[in-house]
């Protein structure tokens, strides 16, 4: 058994760009209480298609390997605008 537990925590919105804009607001807010979040991963999905999830940012590796923290989809280049990323 893992050492690690991920917690899944329900939010409803109205639609999937609202979703997408929450739990950014969310994952940014709680990566500055704890090192142990990972926005990078952060997804949201239909309640009922729960299986069917979109990424809520882009976290492609940077060339100084940190990761890009713009929105999943962005079209201008990706970049490390937020403190969040690069924590080892």
């Amino acid at each position: 058994m893992s050492d690690r537990w991920v917690v899944h925590l329900p939010i409803t919105a109205p639609d999937l760009l609202r979703a997408r804009v929450f739990a950014r607001t969310a994952a940014r807010l709680l990566a500055r209480l704890s090192a142990r979040v990972e926005p990078g991963g952060v997804t949201v999905s239909a309640e009922d298609e729960q299986n069917v999830r979109h990424w809520v940012f882009c976290d492609r590796l940077l060339p100084d390997r940190a990761r890009c923290t713009l929105p999943a989809d962005h079209i201008s280049p990706c970049s490390r605008r937020d403190r969040w990323i690069s924590r080892g």
